[in-house]
Order: structure tokens, then C-alpha cells, then sequence
């Protein structure tokens, strides 16, 4: 099963900042870590947030607003996709997200098909 797997900042940038560089240097590796895990693919580095542009369609016209969808503090960071044997294993590899221990979060989803 492939499982996608959302990485939110929430406070995490700001902790992280905020430590010593060697622990700085460890979260680094930590991420490094997860991305070789086996079954992981790697997601391409984003942004911050505050830099994004949210686009929707109302009425046939095209609207753009500075800014991510959500509030700042839930705004994805990151992501990577799992290709695991099920949910546990995922959540394993989810709890080693620096992130999820710095005051952000990884959310799960399986890959789905819908077309």
C-alpha cells in the first residue's frame, strides 16, 4: 500500500530554530534518515507557507489569493510518499518526522485512484 504522508510545520520551524546546532544538525539527519528509508520516495523540498498562492475557480472566473489555504499554523511543510505493508508501519515511520515532535503533525492518507 502507498501511502502519502503530509508533514505540518505548526511551531516546528520556530523550535527548530531555536535549538543548538547539534541538535539542529540532528534533525537534519533525521529527515535524511526518512528519506532513505526503504519504500520511501522522497517529495520535493516546498516552500514556507507564507510565500504560497491559493488559487480557485468561482463563477468561471479565476481567483488568486496570497497565501496558503489553511491558517498558517496547519499549513503542510513537506511530504513523501510510504509504500508500506500497512497502516502500523506507517505510523512508525511517520512518528521519526522531526516535525511531529517540534509542535507539527504528519497526516496519513492511502493512495487512492479516483479517475
Amino acid at each position: 500500500m502507498k501511502y502519502i504522508m503530509l508533514i505540518y510545520q505548526g511551531s516546528a520551524l520556530a523550535e527548530q530554530a531555536a535549538l543548538p546546532e547539534e541538535e539542529q544538525k540532528q534533525v537534519y539527519a533525521d529527515y535524511q534518515a526518512i528519506n532513505q528509508t526503504p519504500g520511501v520516495t522522497p517529495g520535493l523540498p516546498m516552500g514556507l507557507a507564507e510565500n504560497a498562492t491559493t488559487v480557485r475557480v468561482q463563477g468561471g472566473r479565476t481567483l488568486t489569493t496570497d497565501g496558503p489555504f489553511v491558517g498558517m499554523k496547519e499549513a503542510v511543510g513537506g511530504w513523501f510518499i510510504l509504500e508500506a505493508d500497512d497502516i502500523d508501519a506507517a505510523i512508525e515511520v511517520a512518528s521519526r518526522v522531526p516535525a511531529a515532535r517540534y509542535g507539527g503533525a504528519v497526516e496519513i492518507r492511502p493512495s487512492e485512484v479516483y479517475w
